[in-house]
């Protein structure tokens, strides 16, 4: 027999004994994470009763790689799309939340007399809840419709990129060793810069491949060209001194954004369980059980630091960005948990070999305790805010509501907000766009020119021409082009006193654009005289062809905005987004405690084919119906005679009181008795002579009516009858077959 690699047998032991411990969980309705943990743990050096791993660097290898499919599959789920839609009240939660409990966990490290490395991956560690466990709790306890969620599953958008970005300013600083805040600074414009342009890349290119590629791609093909461009990135990220976890985010979350995202999710999925279940697994083989008794109270003392930490600096945050005092204990107590991501943390720590063995079985202690708390604290959140009713002083209570109805009411956009913004956005693009093609120039095409060519003449005029032809339309864009929107319009029209700072922002992008061209001029020009000709050369260029500059760019921002909506408008996925998804409509409703919830119509329904006048829903609940979703139609403020059909998805306008008394009745179905299938049999029916059947029709003949079943087959001498028309006559001596009720085919047994 020929020899079998450790790495095989190791496998063969880990994935056996993951399997059968997360049985058990899914069996106690436990998080499945803990049980490849304590699966880890089982089959680790540090338990002697099992057998033990014995290839740890393979194993460690493919922990690496499930850490990369984990971010991978985190990416798909994102998009940045769904950042942009976040609201701003779940973007002020999430940050307030993530700022204090970062440096409440740096503190509390520095307090047990940690290092200040151990202190800050603590930090880290703690900035971030389980979306796995909240969702789990909310599906169990039913509250996932209820307006608070909302916020939840907005903060935890936010703690996603944020904990990305910690990620690698962590890693950053443990290899540098610099704390500084220029360098600290440096590093995140320098992450954001290639952030953004990795996103602009990425979806101006990969849609349209994907597109061109359809007709030929099948799950084979489709599962070896998303890991390839996963690790291609991954490549990519490493190679601009970026962590590769980085790099697999921002690839999952560009193929996001396409229409084949939920294909490459489904087709990835198994690949991503199984390398996902070897990391967890090996983070559980991390776990020294002295180690989780030494630091019982360093364990104990984070998970107070996490429970009652997140828990207020979630409610404060959520109170800021101007929640009711309900709603924002509500968010709180969902928060307070630690997940995955305390765990890929800690593995970049120790992979970097800068923070200390312990802080895994803290991480673990931590994350099993508040993974079992959460579902408690959850369900005592509207006791705990009836409680804090009694006991805090009225006129603090009237205070925190003012507040919070005078924050929902301003927080609509004004019309210079939306200009500003727009011009923000039209200069960062651009901007980010023209450093690229800087970057690209120096570092790569003009060495490479001045390596290929003698002639200084022609290096010069390539120096000169080549950087600015290609920044020609971006630099045009960003010089000259004026927001589309009708809020400019309206400023421009509306009064004379607003056309002065809108002149200033043009000169001022103007003055911009000069001085970009300078400084490419500066960098690429080698003479004088070049330098101040190629510049009014650019601007007359610029003047004479701005149709087809403007044609062209226009050209590439459809593209861009065609392949960033694709997936959207392909499957309607956003058939809220003139209505819920809109910030006008949503902050006047959040005044009222009022949110829009989706629900779908299941197919027994009672209401199914009924008007919504006869329904009378908003006289009976007081709820209205916003829109109807009906397959590819969508039905906006649907009319009174409009009727709900099966897998209808319904915009339901609703407090929270109200949707709890409404969803049971638009949830109730027709109660359906099944009959037992083993009432049903295969039964034969012989007709002879005495018969009365013969010379009937089998519909004449009632043997369907009388059996509650269906002729399959007659069987006529040696012909055979499959499935038998209902004109076709019974004769003397037919073997009928008959799928029914058992007992009635018997009864006419004996009558016939």
């Amino acid at each position: 027999m020929g020899h079998l690699p450790k790495l095989i047998e190791d496998l063969a032991l880990i994935l056996i004994v993951a399997a059968f411990v997360v049985l058990i969980f899914r069996k106690i309705k436990q998080p499945l994470v803990l049980g490849y943990i304590i699966a880890g743990f089982l089959v680790s050096p540090n338990f002697k009763i099992f057998p033990s791993v014995v290839d740890m660097t393979n194993i460690k290898t493919l922990a690496e790689i499930g850490v990369i499919f984990l971010l991978f599959s985190l990416g798909l789920e994102f998009s940045f799309k769904k950042l942009m839609n976040v609201g701003g009240s779940a973007s002020i939660t999430a940050f307030v939340e993530i700022i204090f409990i970062t440096i409440a966990g740096y503190y509390t490290g520095r307090m047990l007399g940690w290092s200040t490395m151990d202190s800050m991956f603590l930090g880290g560690m703690l900035a971030s809840s389980s979306t796995t466990i909240i969702i789990r709790a909310f599906d169990e306890l039913g509250v996932k419709t209820k307006n608070f969620a909302k916020i939840v599953f907005g903060v935890l958008v936010v703690e996603d990129i944020v904990v990305i970005l910690l990620m690698v300013l962590l890693s950053t600083i443990a290899v540098t060793k610099e704390f500084e805040g220029t360098q600290i600074l440096f590093t995140v414009a320098k992450l954001l810069f290639f952030l953004i342009l990795w996103f602009l890349l990425g979806i101006f290119l990969l849609p349209t491949l994907l597109k061109k590629l359809k007709p030929l791609i099948d799950e084979e093909i489709l599962l070896v060209l998303s890991i390839g461009l996963c690790l291609g990135m991954v490549l990519i990220a490493v190679n601009a001194g970026f962590s590769a976890e980085l790099g697999a985010f921002v690839m999952g979350s560009i193929i996001a954004e396409t229409t084949m995202a939920e294909k490459v999710e489904h087709t990835l999925k198994s690949v991503k369980d199984l390398f996902a279940a070897v990391f967890f697994v090996s983070v559980g083989m991390m776990i020294d059980y002295d180690a989780m008794i030494t630091y019982a109270w360093p364990i104990l003392a984070v998970t107070l630091l996490t429970l009652f930490g997140k828990l207020f600096s979630s409610t404060l945050g959520a109170l800021i960005s101007g929640q009711p005092l309900k709603q924002s204990v509500q968010v709180g107590m969902s928060m307070a948990q630690i997940g995955e991501f305390a765990f890929i943390v800690a593995t970049l720590g120790l992979s970097l070999g800068v923070i200390s063995d312990f802080l895994f079985p803290v991480a673990v202690g931590v994350s099993a305790i508040t993974t079992f708390t959460t579902p408690y604290l959850i369900k005592l959140s509207e006791p705990f805010y009836n409680w804090l009713v009694k006991v805090v002083p009225p006129k603090y209570i009237a205070k925190i509501n003012k507040y919070s109805t005078n924050t929902q009411n301003i927080q609509a956009e004004t019309s210079w907000q939306t200009i500003l913004k727009n011009y923000g956005r039209i200069v960062l693009i651009n901007g980010i766009i023209i450093i690229a093609i800087y970057l690209l120039f120096a570092r790569f095409i003009i060495p490479a020119i001045n390596e290929n060519l003698e002639s200084n003449g022609i290096k010069n005029i390539i120096g000169n021409a080549l950087p600015v032809l290609f920044i020609l339309p971006f630099l045009w864009a960003l010089m000259v082009k004026r927001p589309s929107s009708v809020a400019y319009k309206e400023l421009w029209t509306k009064t004379k006193y607003n056309r002065g700072p809108l002149l200033i922002i043009e000169i001022i992008r103007i003055i911009l654009g000069i001085g970009i061209l300078g400084f490419f001029l500066d960098r690429f020009a080698s003479t004088t005289i070049s330098f101040f000709i190629t510049i009014p050369v650019a601007i007359i260029l610029m003047v004479v062809f701005s149709k087809r500059i403007n044609k062209f760019y226009n050209r590439i921002e459809k593209r861009f905005i065609t392949n960033l909506n694709d997936r959207s408008d392909n499957q309607q996925s956003e058939a809220i987004t003139r209505l819920a998804g809109n910030s006008e409509v949503t902050n006047n409703l959040a005044a009222w405690d009022v949110h829009i919830v989706e629900l779908e119509v299941k197919p027994l329904a009672e209401y199914i084919g009924k008007t919504l006048v006869d329904l009378q829903w908003r006289e009976k609940y007081g709820v209205n119906i916003g829109y109807i979703k009906r397959g590819e139609k969508l039905i906006h403020t649907p009319g009174r005679s409009e009727v709900l059909m099966p897998y209808d998805k319904v915009g339901i306008i609703a407090t929270d009181d109200q949707l709890q008394i409404f969803k049971p009745v638009f949830d109730s179905q027709e109660i359906v008795v099944e009959e037992d299938i083993n009432h049903i049999k295969l039964g034969k029916i012989l007709i002879n002579h005495h018969s009365p059947k013969k010379g009937l029709s089998i519909r004449e003949s009632g043997i369907r009516d009388k059996t509650d079943g269906l002729v399959i087959a007659i069987r006529r001498g040696d012909e055979r009858i499959l499935n038998p028309d209902s004109s076709e006559i019974l004769q003397v001596d037919d073997i009928v077959w008959v799928v029914g009720n058992r007992k009635k085919i018997e009864k006419l047994n004996i009558e016939i």
